[in-house]
């Protein structure tokens, strides 16, 4: 797909979508640079919270695949951070707009973290309304690719919300989430992990270098795309399981529904998700580079290869002192050193190619995979329902 020339590329409906995902390890450069524009002004304003409040709680919010930012942050950082100080929580806005009273207290400091590439989707400003109207001490981080959207222009003017933009190029055009999904999830990691600025380059400069191999070994995954299935599962522990989400959503959108996806952690896909494997299903798992981890990562890939059920089982690894026996997309050089999450960017990558070689390969056009309208870019249909808060008598909460 990286060396089709422009006319193929719009014959297949494909040209964004390749595009969006090739530029990805340069837009990770460009990423942590806007990082360190706002370092200082991130420090001060997480600074002031942490001196008001004893403890906050911060909910990474968004619809999607902004959700899925959080969901494959959360685990990492919450190692990171002081967890007497901050209460990590990753929460969609889907699931707060449905049910405010169980995530937002009026009680309860709390940063509400939004994730959006357009800004625009109802629930994602529908959840800053809510939290607006019931969270007596709120602090907000928007972070999103257009400085269009509702979002941004909400964050105008709001000394208590922190407006971070992502390069211009991270707000894809094309129906999926590639960029936009990378340079959110690398702004998270960079604002919240405790490691100094100087080592956060040095694994950006890694997992760019990644992201470029992925690009030059594009006949590597065509071979795997190529594989006799019709369903897909993705599998990985920690933030890996919120990455293997990712990548299940990537094939569905993509292929609108043609592939029939799964998910789930290494160690839960036992407890009865096994069953969706059958002898077209290809099964995908993002393996840990810390070494206990690893081995529960290991241990179901070579069950499912001593299976002899699913045609494709295979690891998306790094290098290690352990390896998977069977099929292997293997990042050498450094790639072992780096830690999980920011690992998510190059593996996720992977995840993209496949998806975009699946579509292809069921005659789908991966820009506008949904022509009959049953999906759309930004999510259309939703009504937000308003929102009155009750109190009962002796209670402090709104329920």
């Amino acid at each position: 797909m990286f060396t089709l020339n422009k006319e193929i590329l719009i014959s297949l409906g494909a040209e964004l979508t390749t595009a969006e995902i090739k530029q990805q390890p340069d837009l990770w450069s460009e990423t942590y640079h806007l990082f360190l524009e706002k370092s200082g002004e991130l420090k001060a304003f997480l600074q002031k919270m942490s001196e008001r409040h004893e403890r906050v709680r911060i909910i990474f919010t968004g619809a999607g695949t902004s959700a899925y930012v959080g969901d494959t942050v959360t685990p990492y950082l919450k190692e990171k951070v002081d967890e007497k100080q901050w209460d990590l929580m990753s929460v969609p806005t889907t699931a707060i707009v449905s049910n405010p009273y169980q995530f937002l207290k009026s009680d309860i400091p709390t940063l509400l973290i939004s994730f959006a590439r357009s800004g625009n989707s109802p629930e994602s400003v529908a959840t800053v309304e809510l939290a607006r109207q019931i969270v007596k001490d709120l602090y907000q981080i928007t972070i999103t690719c257009s400085k269009e959207g509702k979002l941004a222009k909400l964050a105008g003017g709001d000394e208590r919300n922190l407006l971070l933009l992502m390069t211009d190029k991270s707000n894809d055009q094309g129906f999926a989430m590639t960029g936009s999904y990378t340079c959110m999830t690398l702004t998270a990691l960079l604002i919240f992990d405790s490691i100094s600025d100087g080592e956060k380059w040095d694994i950006v400069n890694n997992i760019r270098l990644m992201g470029e191999s992925v690009i030059r070994r594009e006949k590597d995954i065509e071979k795997m795309a190529a594989a006799d299935f019709e369903r897909i599962i993705y599998l990985g522990s920690g933030g890996f399981e919120g990455l293997a989400r990712e990548a299940q959503l990537k094939i569905l959108e993509l292929t609108a529904g043609k592939v029939a996806t799964a998910f789930d952690s290494s160690l839960g896909f036992r407890h009865g998700p096994k069953s969706f494997v059958n002898e077209k299903a290809a099964v995908f798992g993002f393996v840990s580079n810390n070494p206990y981890t690893r081995q529960y990562d290991l241990d179901i890939l070579n069950e499912l290869k001593q299976d002899q059920i699913a045609p494709l089982v295979c690891a998306i690894s790094a290098e290690g002192d352990t390896l998977f026996s069977g099929d292997t997309f293997l990042f050498d050089g450094n790639a072992g050193e780096v830690p999980d999450a920011y690992m998510s960017l190059p593996f996720i990558m992977v995840g993209q190619m496949i998806a975009l070689l699946a579509a292809i390969k069921v005659g789908n056009k991966p820009d506008t995979p949904s022509p009959s309208g049953t999906v759309n870019r930004v999510v259309k249909g939703v009504t937000i329902h308003k929102y009155t808060e009750e109190k009962e008598e002796g209670s402090s909460h709104s329920i």
